[in-house]
């Protein structure tokens, strides 16, 4: 009874504790959430500005009167429907090379980790993070030239053999919080090593699936550097690229210019907003062993 009634202050005062509101972290949370909601709304007042209103030097105020028309000018002067189009299409092709490629050497190096030559295959793996694409840019052009992927293929190859050493990382990691009884009980029953893969490994993946996936394609998105080298044909330049010209372009035309860029971003908001209970599940679960 004593030791009861010894535990209850203990009991009430760590709820009060976990109750209180911890001003510092609120404090600080909100400042952060400033840096991304202050650009947010300078991008949506600006797009729906008239030009004469978008160089009034006042960026935080309210659109008087609503200029819709700016997106009609960004769609037709930039070529939207194609140069968003070809966005899509690398960054899809990046998305599927790098969740295929990256979870099969992911398996492989975790199921064998004993054997040195799988160690030693994510070590070289890891070293490439360190290796900036501008070191290697111009053999990189060289070999798409030779190879005829100087184009929107080759450059989706590239983005998914870039994101390779990251996403082998992070699968390597959830791996290896998966129970490996399931799959010792599929070999018991016969199964061969694709046939666990495939049918036990893969669908046990989903939320790292989706974490790899949201980093491939904001990466491959966003990426101006790679595709404005790599791509020979100017009309086959990604979105971004084509955001850079006619910015140089129309460079007082800031109303037009935010809703090109407020096209460019609606994308990567509505993927990430759906896909982030994903990507939070597979980031923490991969940070801890089962």
């Amino acid at each position: 009874m004593a030791g009861s009634s010894a535990g209850r202050p203990t009991t009430t005062r760590r709820r009060r504790r976990l109750g209180r509101t911890n001003w510092p972290l609120t404090v600080l949370l909100i400042l952060a959430s400033l840096t991304v909601l202050a650009p947010l709304w300078v991008t949506l007042s600006m797009a729906f500005k008239t030009s004469a209103q978008s160089v009034d030097g006042n960026a935080f105020s309210l659109p008087a009167p609503f200029n819709p028309a700016s997106f009609v000018q960004a769609w037709r002067l930039t070529h939207f429907p194609v140069s968003f189009g070809l966005s899509l299409g690398v960054a899809a092709i990046t998305v599927v090379l790098t969740l295929f490629l990256s979870s099969l050497a992911a398996f492989a190096i975790a199921r064998n980790w004993d054997k040195r030559i799988y160690r030693w295959s994510l070590y070289y793996l890891l070293a490439a993070l360190f290796l900036p694409f501008p070191v290697v840019a111009l053999p990189q052009i060289q070999l798409t030239a030779l190879t005829g992927l100087d184009n929107p293929v080759g450059v989706g190859i590239l983005h998914a053999m870039f994101q390779l050493s990251f996403s082998v990382l992070l699968y390597s990691a959830y791996l290896r919080s998966l129970p490996i009884e399931l799959e010792e009980s599929a070999r018991i029953d016969g199964a061969t090593t694709w046939q666990i893969f495939w049918r036990i490994v893969l669908p046990l993946l989903g939320p790292m699936n989706a974490t790899v996936g949201i980093f491939a394609f904001l990466a491959s998105w966003n990426d101006f550097m790679m595709p404005s080298l790599i791509t020979a044909d100017p009309s086959l330049q990604t979105l971004p690229v084509v955001q850079n010209i006619f910015q140089s372009q129309f460079g007082t035309n800031y109303n037009v210019a935010f809703a090109s860029y407020l096209m460019a971003m609606a994308p990567t908001i509505v993927v990430y907003l759906f896909a982030q209970r994903w990507v939070i599940s597979g980031v923490t679960q991969g940070a801890v062993k089962h």
